[in-house]
């Protein structure tokens, strides 16, 4: 059974930069899409960014030019590089895959954008 686990958030200022990690455990086989979703409160769960087999990337308008999404299939580890955080940000942060046509979530992990 694959799980991801999140790490990484935490509170920041508006303008900083946060760097977010999702660990695959299991086999990282036939695994097309990876991404993120957050969830702001009261809000409904939102696609951030994606990243497919191919390494084509989609960015959510509203995070475009400031979060990159990586990954090191090695470390069976992916990323997201975010930069120039607003307080609109905040939202709970969740990974995702797509292996073998079936949905994997992680946890989630807390990020605060707040002065």
């Amino acid at each position: 059974q694959v799980q991801l686990v999140e790490s990484g958030g935490g509170l920041v200022q508006p303008g900083g930069s946060l760097r977010l990690s999702c660990v695959v455990s299991g086999s990282i086989l036939g695994i097309n899409v990876m991404g993120w979703y957050r969830q702001a409160p009261g809000k409904q769960r939102e696609m951030v960014t994606l990243i497919t087999k191919s390494d084509d990337t989609i960015y959510a308008g509203s995070v475009k030019g400031r979060f990159t999404i990586s990954r090191d299939n090695a470390k069976k580890t992916m990323y997201l590089q975010m930069n120039s955080l607003k307080p609109e940000d905040t939202a709970v942060y969740y990974c995702n895959i797509l292996q073998y046509g079936v949905d994997f979530w992680g946890e989630g992990t807390l990020v605060t954008v707040s002065s």
